[in-house]
């Protein structure tokens, strides 16, 4: 892993520390920007008329049943909502001043979901407003094996979908604004855990073994030379041989890093398990 690599990691660790210490309690903003929607529990209460206290789920229909008022729709309504409606309905038939407090119980009705390389993936309660950077926080801040893309599945009205793709420097180094999305009910945030993965240096180089690389990078033959701390001075670079596994049948492939390196020929491009072997010179 290059310098740059580990560099990036901490700073975007560092930012997750700093957004995790500010995630506490929902807000009560969040709480009152809530639309309320099926299988939400509200608990009920009508000040100085108990008898009209209860708790109660949302229906599928978005109503709740209650006694007096009967079968009320409440879905898409703020908490405020559903107690100034419930209020207003109590007034014209039975009550003067009617003081009604609605609380929610639980959040069922609009959720997101987190996977991969979050300390705490699962599913999460969409309160009100919450963009990427709020759910990677109360996801407990990212870990430090995740890859370079942000994968966000959107469902939308139909059952259509589309996928997003959120660059994780351009959100957590550079702080782009535009990628900070707000996320919608149903939406799968996804941070790739960044999968690496060996190829084998042998021969006359200075550092031979086994070099890590990232599935999102790759590895080029130069590359891995250049890791494993160059060719010695007895290297034959005109036939470098690789050794790749195929359908369980090893197949060797003679690469000329010679003409690699006058432009006459793109670089060769490693695969996992790929060993490499550079020979010694004749002369």
């Amino acid at each position: 892993m290059t310098f740059k690599s580990v560099l990036s990691i901490c700073v975007i660790l560092f930012f997750s520390l700093i957004l995790l210490a500010q995630v506490g309690d929902i807000s009560q903003k969040d709480e009152d920007d809530y639309r309320v929607g099926p299988q939400d529990l509200l608990e009920i209460k009508v000040f100085e008329v108990p008898e009209l206290n209860i708790t109660t789920r949302v229906a599928e229909n978005g109503t709740i049943a209650l006694p007096l008022l009967g079968v009320v729709d409440v879905e898409g309504l703020t908490r405020r909502g559903v107690e100034e409606k419930l209020a207003k309905l109590l007034e014209e038939s039975y009550l003067k001043n009617a003081q009604v407090t609605v609380f929610i119980k639980e959040y069922e009705s609009r959720m997101v979901s987190v996977m991969g390389a979050v300390k705490s993936p699962g599913n999460y309660k969409l309160l009100g407003s919450m963009t990427l950077m709020q759910l990677l926080s109360r996801a407990g801040g990212l870990t430090g094996d995740m890859g370079e893309k942000i994968i966000v599945i959107r469902t939308f009205p139909g059952g259509k979908t589309a996928s997003l793709s959120i660059d994780l420097d351009g959100l957590m180094l550079r702080g782009d604004p535009k990628l900070n999305i707000p996320l919608m009910d149903n939406d799968i945030v996804n941070v790739p855990i960044e999968r690496t993965y060996d190829v084998f240096v042998f021969g006359q180089v200075e550092k031979p073994g086994n070099i890590q690389m990232s599935r999102g990078t790759g590895m080029t033959l130069m590359k891995a030379i250049a890791q494993a701390g160059g060719f010695t001075q007895r290297a034959r670079r005109g036939s470098v041989s690789v050794t790749r596994t195929v359908d369980g049948e090893e197949k060797k492939i003679t690469v000329n890093v010679k003409k690699i390196l006058r432009g006459k020929q793109k670089d060769f491009q490693l695969e996992p398990n790929d060993v490499v072997f550079v020979p010694e010179s004749l002369l």
